[in-house]
């Protein structure tokens, strides 16, 4: 019985085979591969692709790149496979920088980081250029949904996942379901309010978001004493040159990895208290901060956690890069699955 129970919480389809196309879409990179699902068998990725983002030079041309690196995947395929295979192919699920449409897999904003995203109809592109099914969820919670369901929160009811990295996302899966809310934005949690970061002005021109002093550009703004929006701000000194500094003794590097570590590790108690998820998962660039930034976080949350989650795990994520490729195709059988096709 308590097998039975677990599979709810893994995935809806564990006695059948499928594949997808998965599509990965960051600031600096589109990867992208086909996912093979065997019942309850690890997916399996083939043919991956990996190609620069190249976001400065529009949304045109990322999706462009887009469709060109899933059509190059999909091309190699059906020459080393052959039809058969090709014909097991579902459609293609991206996970996407953004705030895709929850409604119709277009973007319903975007930051200036790459220029006439918003706006952009992923999915319908997808589905004329390819004829085949086609869903858009958020890079994070594409990351989130692929933990949940075969990685770091396997087999638990519910998970947060917290991802510092350039930025600072997340998502909230439960019972294997990313959380979307109404308008697709559920998890933006870097736009939270926290007090260390009442001077700090967000990427997204509001100011205290814990984004802005908590992420990897946070970290540097924290070092350098400017905002990450602000003109005279040096992205060449950003987390992981913090980190190296800090490794090198440098005090100053020292002492910001420790304040941003406490304000993360107090962000994080604070959406477990609201949310109570089983799971915290850490994934991102910033949790290679190293030993002073995991302390810190960890008297954070202790600090601020009520007592019946003071103990609530929290744990790194455990599929690296796979895992927005698997949540993506996971998405896309999921959308298949609600559609009755």
């Amino acid at each position: 019985m308590e097998a039975v129970e677990e599979r709810r919480f893994l995935n809806p389809r564990v006695h059948r085979s499928y594949r997808a196309v998965g599509v990965d879409v960051g600031g600096t990179k589109i990867a992208c591969a086909i996912v093979s699902f065997e019942g309850l068998q690890p997916p399996v990725l083939s043919y991956h692709k990996e190609v620069p983002t190249e976001a400065a030079l529009g949304g045109e041309h990322v999706m462009g790149t887009i469709i060109g690196v899933v059509r190059a995947c999909l091309d190699e395929a059906r020459v080393q496979e052959g039809d058969s295979f090709m014909d097991g192919v579902f459609g293609i699920g991206v996970g996407t920088a953004g705030c895709p449409d929850p409604h119709d897999g277009s973007i319903a904003s975007a930051n200036d980081i790459m220029p006439g995203w918003t706006g952009m109809p992923v999915a319908a592109r997808l589905r004329y250029a390819f004829g085949l099914p086609a869903s858009v969820m958020g890079d994070v919670q594409a990351h989130a949904l692929g933990e949940a369901r075969w990685g770091a929160a396997r087999g638990v009811s519910s998970c947060l996942l917290v991802a510092p990295g350039t930025g600072l996302g997340g998502a909230l899966v439960i019972a294997g379901r990313v959380l979307r809310g109404a308008h697709g934005i559920a998890g933006h949690i870097g736009h939270t309010l926290h007090p260390a970061a009442r001077d700090m002005e967000c990427q997204c021109g509001r100011f205290a978001h814990i984004e802005s002093i908590a992420s990897g550009q946070g970290i540097g703004a924290l070092y350098q004493g400017v905002s990450a929006a602000d003109p005279s701000f040096d992205e060449a000194r950003g987390g992981a040159w913090v980190s190296a500094q800090a490794q090198a003794g440098d005090t100053r590097a020292l002492q910001v990895l420790h304040d941003a570590g406490f304000a993360l590790g107090e962000s994080i108690a604070s959406w477990v208290n609201i949310l109570d998820p089983e799971l915290v998962i850490l994934a991102g660039s910033v949790c290679r901060a190293g030993a002073p930034w995991r302390e810190a976080l960890s008297a954070g949350y202790q600090s601020q956690a009520l007592d019946p989650v003071a103990q609530t795990r929290i744990v790194d994520a455990a599929l690296g890069g796979e895992a927005p490729l698997i949540g993506a195709a996971e998405d896309l059988l999921d959308s298949l699955e609600l559609t009755g096709l």
